[in-house]
């Protein structure tokens, strides 16, 4: 079978020239889909976006943009390849439009069917990317346009899938707003620091302005001039030149939001009429100045944005408004009082307390009468909140590692299993020891595969998994998409690592749910006393190696025809019978269900004969380190005991074990371990000796 293996990773290496995927929309196709009143821009040079239009009275009124997602954030879907979505956007970062272009989503093709994709994908519609967007696949909430937060109602069977799509919309849509629309660029708004709002410490201003909680900054008259040298505002401004000493202006500016800073700067009345006006994720800067200039304007409007004071932070402007409030500074603080200006920056403005407030005070001068020329200069300065006033978020909620962080209880749990499957397998002579024990020891491990992992985790391993790594590597994507689904991450490392010490059979004996529900249905027959067929040595052999042309053929399609491969590894039942827990069209229910049926008669038969991804392991196992199962010298000659009673045919005459096509099931370990089913241990023990153990080398 290395052949195989070979011509495969051939075929790999000669497609990885091959381009990645790219988008596929024309401006054709985008006036059909956009019709008149809006019209269709050309595709922009820096970057892949086409600007919508309506044309208003004799203005040209620009829409929205239209993108591809895969252009953009081509995150790969669970077949390897990214979902492309059409995503359209309007000047403020509200969705226009979502709607699917291509996807290779497993569990929506011939599974679940595409209505329900279609279905999440159309709920975007009317959101905003200011909003927090959650996906709720448990209850359907109410969301009104407005609201910080939106929920999206998921698609049961498909969580993973869902939030890969969720993430290619918002990177998406994140990095046009950015490019496109001002979006600041820092992150997530839900992955913000957050200033503890309990977190309070008696501390005087001096202590304060100690600890970097207050910025200070005073400029005098000699300053400013420095600031216009050189340019054709220099001495224009008669008073700063007679009195280059005196204070221009002196600034106290703080982040009040911070219990340590606004109770002990405001008075308690103040105070709380402060926190009354902030919502959850508000901030309030606390401005206080004196001097001959100060930071809003004569012509200034109450409750708007100051013009000359400006606020940014990964260089891009962040909105600060007026508050048109009146407080008062605790007496004694030495602060001035004869400007106090709060300006309010509200949650959705993307401003980060861990990071520097980087501000600008902008002086103008005027040079001329009838046309003045106004020449700028900024004073610049910054505040920095210290650590222990915020706390910063463990994990991007949106992302894989929030996905994780969801998902923790059940990992706790799926690691426990292993941990235990792991040390009965390592104390292997004591678990066989009593062979009833044993017995319900793996009944009730199986019935935890099929219900936890399979059901209810839908941590079900398939040759998908190995088809989408191969084309997400040959296209030179990033594997990021596998971390989606956490619990499938931690079962192939585990199953990785049980390959080189155990082979194949930790897998597909232990942790494999249909594999498990093959062998339920196996014992059921067995029950029943449904006759058992068992094909001689000669045949099963043969008929073990169909699986392996079965695996070269979806690996090779998987490089060579991709749409093929989507057909190709539905002879996995696995979709079917665990994924989607039997709802799909009927021809699919019926495969599945015939080979459980077929277990019934033939052990364990597509586990055994047909499964491409036990084939994949099998020819992987055979880097395994240990020969686990004990063997004596009589094994093989002249007992055959074992052998005969072996469901899976994987003894060979001689006694030696066939790993490749061992399931670990453990049964000839527990008769080899009884003194009432293993006949050479029953002559020695007869005879009033015991006998030495040899291991087979297997096969």
């Amino acid at each position: 079978m290395r052949w195989m293996l070979a011509l495969v990773c051939w075929l790999a290496l000669l497609c990885t020239s091959g381009p990645a995927h790219a988008g596929v929309l024309t401006r054709a196709a985008l006036v059909k889909h956009f019709p008149a009143p809006l019209t269709v821009g050309d595709k922009q040079a820096d970057l892949p976006v086409w600007p919508l239009f309506r044309q208003n009275a004799t203005a040209t009124e620009l829409v929205g943009y239209v993108f591809e997602s895969i252009d953009l954030a081509p995150i790969a879907g669970f077949a390897g390849v990214p979902i492309n979505l059409l995503v359209a956007i309007d000047p403020q970062g509200s969705f226009l439009d979502v709607a699917v272009l291509s996807h290779h989503e497993p569990v929506f093709l011939d599974g679940l069917g595409e209505a329900p994709l279609f279905a999440f994908v159309s709920q975007y519609k009317g959101l905003s990317l200011k909003q927090n967007l959650s996906i709720d696949s448990k209850t359907k909430r109410l969301r009104a346009p407005d609201a910080g937060h939106a929920y999206l109602d998921g698609v049961s069977k498909a969580t993973a899938s869902v939030r890969i799509i969720n993430q290619s919309v918002l990177s998406a849509a994140l990095t046009v707003s950015r490019k496109k629309l001002g979006f600041a660029d820092g992150p997530d708004p839900d992955q913000l620091a957050r200033i503890k709002p309990e977190l309070f410490e008696k501390k005087s201003v001096a202590q304060l302005l100690g600890a970097g909680l207050i910025a200070h900054v005073r400029v005098t008259n000699r300053d400013v001039e420095r600031l216009f040298a050189g340019s054709p505002g220099a001495g224009l401004d008669a008073e700063a030149l007679a009195s280059p000493d005196a204070v221009f202006i002196d600034i106290y500016l703080t982040l009040a939001s911070v219990p340590t800073v606004g109770r002990n700067v405001l008075t308690g009345p103040s105070w709380t009429r402060l926190r009354e006006r902030l919502e959850a994720g508000d901030h309030a800067l606390l401005v206080m100045s004196s001097g001959r200039y100060g930071i809003l304007a004569d012509d200034f409007i109450r409750g708007s944005v100051p013009e000359r004071l400006v606020l940014k932070q990964d260089k891009l402007p962040v909105e600060m408004r007026d508050l048109d409030m009146e407080l008062n500074l605790v007496a004694g603080s030495d602060l001035p009082s004869a400007s106090v200006t709060v300006l309010r920056v509200i949650s959705h403005a993307g401003l980060d307390a861990a990071r520097p407030f980087d501000f600008a005070v902008a002086v103008t001068r005027l040079k001329g009468i009838v046309y003045p020329e106004r020449i700028t200069r900024d004073i610049h300065f910054s505040l920095r909140v210290p650590a222990h006033y915020y706390v910063v978020p463990e994990g991007n909620d949106k992302g894989w590692p929030g996905v994780w962080k969801s998902r923790r209880v059940e990992l706790l749990v799926l690691a426990a299993a292993l941990a235990l499957l792991v040390l009965a397998l390592l104390r292997q002579k004591q678990l066989v020891a009593n062979g009833k024990r044993f017995t319900w020891f793996r009944r009730a491990f199986l019935l935890f595969t099929i219900g936890f992992i399979g059901y209810f985790a839908q941590g079900q391993l398939s040759i998908v998994n190995m088809t989408a790594v191969l084309q997400a590597l040959l296209a030179r994507r990033s594997l990021e998409f596998l971390l989606f689904d956490p619990l499938t991450v931690v079962l192939l490392g585990f199953t990785a690592v049980s390959l080189l010490v155990w082979g194949r059979g930790t897998f597909c004996g232990w942790l494999c749910p249909f594999g498990a529900l093959q062998e339920a249905s196996g014992k059921l027959g067995q029950w029943l006393k449904l006759p058992q067929l068992r094909a001689s040595a000669r045949t099963d052999a043969r008929l073990k190696l169909i699986k392996y042309p079965v695996l070269a053929a979806i690996l090779a399609s998987a490089v060579l025809a991709p749409q093929l491969t989507d057909k190709l590894v539905e002879l996995e039942p696995f979709k079917t019978a665990i994924t989607l827990n039997f709802v799909r069209s009927w021809p699919y229910v019926a495969y599945a269900a015939g080979l459980l049926l077929a277990s019934m008669f033939v052990y364990k038969f597509f586990c055994r004969y047909l499964c491409p991804f036990g084939a994949a392991l099998a020819l992987l196992g055979r880097v395994r380190m240990l020969d686990w199962v004990p063997r004596r010298s009589e094994c093989g000659a002249p007992c055959q005991s074992c052998r005969y009673r072996c469901d899976y045919q994987a003894i060979a005459p001689a006694g030696a074990i066939t790993y490749d096509e061992c399931f670990q099931c453990m049964d000839c370990v527990v008769i080899h371990a009884s003194d009432e089913q293993c006949a050479p241990l029953i002559m020695e023990i007869k005879r009033g000796r015991t006998i030495p153990i040899a291991r087979s080398n297997g096969r």
